[in-house]
């Protein structure tokens, strides 16, 4: 007969009732199984075919090294009890097959780990007991695939030193029983997501310090149980958050009672909490075996500082993505206990970082260890972003430093550059530029290396309406010509570009050339002002050709202005200004008739006085209407005639020739 026991024989408890039938025979339909305290190292789950209705299987105290599979049972089972046994691992495929499995008892078992495979997803298990076992690894997110369902767990009496960081993401959870383990400490965050717990038992572990933080979530906690610890320091306010507190439980004889412990008697004197709390002073030595309760709170002082005290504070800082920055944090203490050092980002412990670790000896009344510590980051990426802090241990507790910034930032870079443009005066002139970095870069604007431009001042600068980038200029001046530089800046550094903005304009005379009358051998000056972009190239013709030149006749830069002396008959008639640029060609003329009545002669060096007098005084007036139009952007209307004594010579424009002419 093929019977599913694989035994030499039955425990005393197991009677022939609950003997599991033969195969193929019908068997007990019994919700519950007990096949306990036999020596059982393996179960067929062919002989549990027939027991579509059990839910409670007891197999306690026999030698199986796994997780049984009960067959076609399995999804049934609602309990399943496996303490004193010899399993080594708790398989997460083993138990995927117990769909109904609430109650799940491992107790007393050879466990050393429990891996984030260990519970599936899918499983309804309420309450799970891995007490007695040799559990020194709790994998981040071990319990993460019952935190629909869990209730009750039971960790005591193992071998855990350590918490992770948000190690039970069980928001369900009620009751967490830790005691009996090796911790040393309760770091921030361990606990957080536990927002359902009501009973939490710490007793009997080797805590020595709570760190900030670290009850923090804990809102509907009753019950806390931190007996038999050697806590030696509290941080401040650590149960302030825990509003349905009703027990607390401390009993502890190596409290330091410094500063930084001052705030704990007189809370725990304001609740009802004080009667469950034993708590004495080690240190200082004043004060040892005093309850802490009676020591005077003038009497909690530092002067000592066993305790890590910082002196060096972490800084916030600003780098650029790429590049390598440190943070620098130091403590003193004038014990000579072994100080440990943890580096937190963002309140979690930052693990396999390159960190620097060196202490020094400094006098201070005394004798005085100061610890320094280095958190070193290379080639920053955005992930580094966050708050670090240094948390500085030793024998007779933790001091936490501020917490400091970093901001990570990317250069600006463009998205958009400007470009060399040239329009015609009156057009619209676009400029873009856009850039990205981080921060997000602001956009600024200079025009020949200023903010104060013509098309600022105007208000002539616009959005193009389907890009924010791209800005324009309207009805575009000569004065808008020019370099315009595009900033893109934010806090890791700028960027510059240029563009040059050409204006083209058709050339136009300033002032329009007049008819002049003048006598033989006589001066004369036609001036052509003209103006225009890029600007003209002025010629002068004589008769609709190209002007014949002699020694009598003179030009100043630019052609600006003709000057003939000891005029002729021949010098008759019709000159013409021509101005040209690469948008246009104008004309402009002036009729000359000479009289024939003869003027005073002048010898040779007279006239060449007078030629140059004439030609410095249209130099000079030319400079004074450059300066004139510079400042105040208006065409001057008014011209002078300067005498020069005695001397009888005269500065023309057109209109001075014209009244020289009619005084003659």
């Amino acid at each position: 007969m093929d019977y599913c026991l694989c035994s030499k024989m039955l425990g005393p408890i197991l009677d022939k009732n609950e003997m599991l039938a033969p195969r193929g025979r019908t068997g007990f339909q019994s919700r519950t199984r007990n096949l306990s305290y036999n020596k059982l190292s393996e179960i067929h789950p062919a002989g549990f075919e027939d027991l579509p209705n059990l839910q409670e299987m007891y197999l306690h105290n026999n030698e199986l090294t796994a997780i049984p599979s009960l067959g076609a049972a399995s999804p049934h089972v609602v309990s399943l009890f496996l303490q004193h046994n010899r399993i080594r691992s708790v398989n997460g495929s083993q138990l995927k097959a117990y769909l109904s499995l609430e109650v799940l008892d491992l107790s007393s078992n050879n466990i050393t780990e429990i891996r984030s495979s260990c519970f599936p997803p899918g499983l309804y298990i309420r309450e799970l007991n891995l007490a007695s076992n040799h559990i020194g690894t709790l994998e981040l997110g071990a319990f993460d695939g019952l935190s629909r369902s869990l209730r009750f767990l039971h960790l005591s009496k193992n071998r855990i030193t350590q918490l992770p960081i948000k190690a039970f993401k069980l928001p369900r959870l009620t009751q967490l029983i830790l005691s009996f383990n090796n911790l040393t400490g309760l770091d921030e965050k361990s606990l957080a997501k536990l927002g359902s717990l009501s009973i939490l038992h710490l007793s009997h572990n080797s805590i020595s310090h709570i760190a900030e933080g670290a009850f923090t979530g804990l809102k509907n906690l009753r019950i806390l149980d931190l007996g038999e610890n050697a806590i030696r320091s509290v941080q401040l306010d650590t149960f302030i958050m825990m509003r349905n507190l009703k027990e607390l439980h401390i009993s502890s004889d190596s409290f330091l009672c410094d500063c930084q412990l001052k705030w704990l008697p007189p809370w725990l004197e304001s609740t009802t909490l004080q009667a469950f709390v034993t708590a004495t002073c080690a240190q200082p030595e004043s004060l040892k075996g005093q309850s802490i309760f009676s020591v005077p709170p003038e009497r909690f002082v530092c002067d000592g500082f066993p305790k890590p005290q910082i002196i060096t504070q972490p800084e916030t800082t600003t780098a650029v993505v790429g590049k390598d920055i440190r943070f620098t944090c130091s403590a003193a203490s004038s014990s000579s206990s072994p100080m440990t050092f943890v580096w937190k980002k963002d309140n979690e412990v930052l693990a396999n970082v390159n960190m620097e670790n060196f202490s020094q000896v400094r006098k201070q009344d005394g004798e005085v260890m100061e610890y320094t510590t280095i958190l070193h980051l290379h080639r920053v990426t955005f992930g580094h972003e966050g708050r670090y802090q240094c948390v500085i241990t030793n024998h007779f507790g933790s001091t936490y430093s501020n917490k400091a910034r970093l901001m990570v930032n990317v250069l600006p870079s463009f998205t958009k550059m400007p470009r060399d443009i040239t329009i015609r005066t009156g057009t619209m002139a676009p400029l873009e530029c856009a850039a990205t970095g981080h921060p997000n870069p602001q956009i600024a604007w200079q025009k020949d290396g200023g903010t104060y431009f013509p098309v600022a001042r105007e208000h002539c600068m616009h959005v193009m309406p389907d890009d924010d980038d791209v800005f324009f200029i309207t009805n575009a001046k000569i004065d808008d010509m020019g370099i315009y530089s595009c900033t893109a800046q934010n806090s890791a550094g700028s960027v510059s570009a240029n563009a040059t903005l050409n204006v083209l304009e058709t050339p136009s005379l300033v002032l329009p050339l007049e008819d002049l009358v003048v006598s033989v051998g006589e001066t004369v000056a036609l001036q052509c002002k003209a103006t225009g972009s890029p600007s003209p190239h002025i010629t002068w013709l004589k008769g609709n050709r190209p002007l014949s030149l002699t020694y009598r006749h003179h030009f100043t830069p630019g052609n600006q202005l003709l000057v003939v002396q000891n005029v002729v008959v021949e010098d008759a008639g019709q000159y013409t200004c021509e101005m040209s640029n690469m948008l246009d060609r104008e004309h402009a003329h002036s009729q000359l008739s000479i009289l024939p009545t003869p003027g005073c002669r002048k010898d040779g060096t007279t006239m060449g006085i007078f030629t140059i007098a004439v030609v410095c005084s249209i130099v000079l007036k030319s400079l004074v209407w450059v300066c004139i139009t510079y400042q105040t952007r208006k065409k001057s209307k008014e011209y002078s005639v300067t005498n020069t004594g005695n001397s009888g010579i005269r500065f023309f424009s057109s209109e001075a020739l014209s009244d020289w002419r009619m005084d003659w």
